[in-house]
């Protein structure tokens, strides 16, 4: 099922996309959905407040040596939740972040499906080792 969404969603945007085919228009137009959504957070930080952050540095105690014990420590710095407003704004933008990765795929011959197994079997796998 999860294999015939993505497939599907992935069809759709090859059939869907007429005015920005060329690899330059998709970059471009991905680049700018990144930038979107980079902004409709800050967006929920700053103008609604529905979201504020509380940065400083991760404290990690020095008894703590698994990865397990070291994920009990790290701090997101988000505090709060997002409202409706900002979370249907963030839907959208994420969509569009969706759609123009899906055009990109398309253009490279790259089936997103495969990619999130690939990446799937790589975290399961290597769990804590796979980090970046």
């Amino acid at each position: 099922m999860r294999d015939l969404l993505c497939d599907g969603f992935q069809q759709a945007v090859s059939e869907s996309l007429v005015r920005h085919r060329s690899i330059l228009d998709v970059l471009s137009k991905l680049q700018e959905a990144n930038a979107r959504v980079s902004r409709a957070v800050a967006k929920a930080i700053t103008t609604c407040g529905c979201l504020s952050v509380h940065a400083q540095k991760q404290c990690i105690p020095d008894h703590v040596s698994s990865y397990e014990e070291i994920r009990k420590y790290m701090d997101t710095h988000l505090e709060g939740c997002l409202c409706e407003h900002c979370r249907d704004i963030l839907e959208e933008e994420v969509g569009s972040q969706l759609f123009y990765l899906a055009a990109l795929c398309n253009l490279l011959d790259i089936n997103m499906y495969d990619v999130f197994l690939k990446e799937h079997k790589q975290l399961s796998t290597l769990g804590p080792y796979s980090l970046t």
